[in-house]
């Protein structure tokens, strides 16, 4: 998303066959507008807002901590009866508080590791765009050389070397997830330094790292903001997938895709093991995954039907 003047907005909207933004209205005003207006995304943003609460507040309000187990309700199934709306494990402990607690720490490794990989992938692919020439090329190659690994044998080599530490898991997913911003960030920038306003700064005598980030990584705020919506229901998948092979999230902590691993191993006996900690994680890749289709239809109106 470009910032420039509504008129010369409303001729390029028109050109690319979408709607020009109304009078007296920024490009930002119009994309929020146009977002408001798809019902899916705002379904999905309540959604993802109620999840947030009750994976915030939720434990506070339940009288069953995440890891104490209640020695009268060994393998419970769900019951108002008994306090255990979700059931209890083959340890005792509350399956609700777990589930909360679970999603908590799902989200917050989504988001540090996505923001990780916005900063990285954002600076790598501003400069890489910026400088060009050789130094260009040879920054792409490392990506295409990083693209070849396996991604997941790479954070499990990580986690056995270093240790299953919950901090190295966010950097070493979010390392791994900035290859393919610092690949569209690469590409818009390539476009935005043809422009007068970059020609201008460079005439007025501003470096290199002053232009990126003062002209250039503002410019980018849309495809950036789009594309990291889309990462973290990702990164949630990469996790789950990680605690699910036992080289995420370890106790006493909890995440979604351990107790899904869990839920796995006693699905027979004790399948609300498996159902809830499922149906939180498929709730919140699915709201993440239709904000980020409604944000992305919202900044390109290309993208609309």
């Amino acid at each position: 998303m470009i910032f420039r003047s509504s008129r010369l907005a409303a001729v390029e909207a028109s050109l690319a066959g979408g709607s020009p933004p109304l009078p007296g209205r920024s490009q930002l005003q119009d994309a929020l507008a146009r977002l408001v207006r798809n019902k899916g995304a705002m379904v999905s943003l309540a959604m993802l807002c109620l999840l947030i609460v009750l994976a915030i507040a939720g434990p506070w309000f339940i009288p069953h901590n995440y890891e104490d187990p209640d020695w009268s309700a060994f393998r419970s199934p769900p019951s108002l009866a008994d306090g255990h709306w979700f059931g209890t494990d083959q340890n005792g402990r509350d399956l609700l508080a777990r589930t909360l607690f679970g999603t908590r720490v799902s989200l917050l490794v989504a988001l540090i590791a996505t923001l990780v990989s916005v900063v990285i992938g954002v600076t790598y692919g501003a400069f890489a765009g910026y400088v060009g020439g050789r130094a260009d090329q040879a920054m792409m190659r490392f990506v295409d050389v990083m693209y070849a690994l396996p991604s997941i044998l790479f954070v499990i080599l990580l986690m056995v070397i270093f240790g299953r530490n919950v901090f190295l898991l966010f950097a070493a997913i979010g390392a791994l997830e900035w290859l393919t911003m610092a690949r569209i960030v690469r590409g818009q920038t390539l476009s935005i330094k043809q422009r007068e306003f970059i020609e201008a700064a460079r005439a007025a005598g501003l470096g290199t790292g002053a232009i990126v980030f003062r002209h250039i990584v503002p410019n980018l705020l849309g495809p950036v903001v789009i594309y990291a919506t889309l990462t973290i229901p990702e990164v949630v998948v990469v996790e789950s997938f990680l605690s699910y092979l036992g080289f995420g999230i370890q106790e006493p902590l909890t995440s979604l895709g351990t107790l899904i691993a869990e839920g796995t191993n006693v699905l027979e006996v004790l399948p609300w093991l498996l159902w809830f900690p499922a149906a939180f994680l498929i709730l919140l890749l699915l709201s993440l995954l239709f904000i980020g289709d409604g944000l992305r239809d919202a900044f390109d109106p290309r993208e609309r039907g």
